[in-house]
């Protein structure tokens, strides 16, 4: 260890992150001190962590984390984290932005401070690249300094704003290429209805925990678009087909409009999801590229008809990952397996069904018959309802039936999940 180069040593020290281990690494010897104050990277501070094992006060945290930062020179990447701490005084708080705002490029800041903190004030015109909000309050967005050339990675989570100050913020950073917002709250003004966001170099988008009546996002380069857990009664996407990746998570929306951008579309995962209205289908159906599809957990409406494998195959033509979940009855089944086309390209193949049916073990036979070239398959059952004997009976029949199956498919890798 005596040998090693103090910028190694300090790269070392770096990817421990956490302040508490740095700081009993460097007591080493004089070598890793040094290496600590010259060339430590990346440091990080959690509440949980320090109070939770030392018993600190506000006060006493103050003084660790200025001690602390003060003695390094470099920083490149910031955390602090003080989730479950009280309100912080602001003059340490803006001492540690201001004696890292030469070097730092990553700064994850969740801080509650008195009086609060202009956090966008602090760190605009810096060569910031990463930039990780949580539980803050933005409000007023100065576009005449206030600006962000160098960002990239911006999330906002459980942070209050006003969807015209997030416009602007976007506005700001003319790099920004990811964007997460998780369980924001988005405050709209009486003459505004719609949260409109514009970004011509965003490349990827994850909404998480939102509600909102409409939500336009006009995002000409975006690749990768990810919904979770929202509410959203119109949704729309303006952009130039640069959309690879489509993804929804429990989310309700009663309009939604992209299809101009499905064309080049490779993965479609959407699960927990009520369809409510038949063009869903036709919207994917422009997806020729499409090399994932998953269906999991998918809710239709009467007049909607599961999608079946003749159509699969004829949309889909690229396709090597198949997931498919319904929650309904064996005549979805029945209708699934309608056509004769097989799914040339299909290597991973996985199965899911919330009710038990006697049905749904010809199912997997007839999608094994169909995928020649697979090599895995996973099968997940829901057995947690299950409860009669009839149905624990259906549940033995299934797991018997699939012994034969895989003894005439070796080749497949077979997992089953039981949920």
């Amino acid at each position: 260890m005596d040998d090693l180069p103090v910028e190694v040593i300090g790269n070392i020290l770096s990817q421990l992150k956490a302040a508490r281990d740095v700081v009993v690494a460097s007591m080493t010897c004089q070598k890793w001190r040094e290496a600590w104050k010259k060339h430590l990277r990346v440091l990080s501070f959690d509440s949980n962590d320090l109070s939770t094992h030392h018993g600190f006060n506000t006060t006493e945290l103050e003084i660790i984390i200025t001690q602390t930062i003060f003695q390094t020179r470099g920083l490149r990447c910031l955390t602090i984290s003080m989730e479950d701490a009280d309100e912080f005084s602001a003059a340490p708080v803006i001492a540690w932005l201001m004696y890292t705002k030469e070097t730092l490029r990553e700064l994850c800041y969740n801080v509650r401070t008195h009086p609060n903190i202009n956090i966008l004030e602090r760190c605009g015109r810096q060569k910031l690249e990463v930039l990780k909000l949580a539980h803050n309050s933005i409000t007023g967005i100065e576009l005449s300094y206030q600006k962000f050339p160098q960002l990239k990675s911006l999330s906002l989570s459980f942070v209050s704003i006003s969807a015209w100050d997030l416009s602007l913020l976007l506005s700001i950073c003319p790099k920004i290429e990811s964007l997460a917002l998780v369980s924001p709250d988005i405050a709209m003004s009486e003459l505004q209805a719609t949260m409109e966001l514009t970004s011509h170099s965003l490349k990827e988008i994850h909404v998480e925990a939102i509600s909102l009546d409409k939500f336009l996002l006009e995002a000409d380069s975006l690749q990768s678009l990810h919904l979770r857990d929202c509410n959203l009664e119109v949704f729309e996407l303006i952009g130039k087909g640069a959309l690879r990746v489509f993804k929804m998570d429990d989310v309700s929306i009663i309009h939604l409009d992209i299809s101009e951008s499905m064309e080049n579309l490779e993965v479609v995962d959407v699960a927990n999801f009520t369809v409510v209205w038949p063009k869903f289908y036709q919207m994917i159906s422009k997806s020729l590229k499409l090399r994932t599809l998953r269906l999991w957990g998918v809710v239709l409406d009467e007049e909607v008809e599961a999608m079946d494998l003749e159509t699969i195959s004829v949309y889909f033509p690229r396709l090597s990952h198949l997931a498919l979940s319904y929650d309904l009855g064996d005549d979805v089944l029945t209708h699934c397996l309608q056509g004769s086309s097989n799914l040339e390209n299909v290597v991973a193949l996985e199965l899911g069904w919330t009710i038990i049916s006697n049905r749904f073990s010809a199912w997997v036979a007839e999608l094994l018959e169909r995928c020649p070239r697979l090599k895995k398959l996973k099968i997940f059952v829901g057995v947690s309802e299950v409860k009669t004997e009839k149905e624990l009976g259906m549940l033995g029949n299934f797991t018997t039936s699939m012994i034969p199956l895989m003894r005439k498919y070796m080749e497949v890798e077979v997992q089953f999940e039981f949920e």
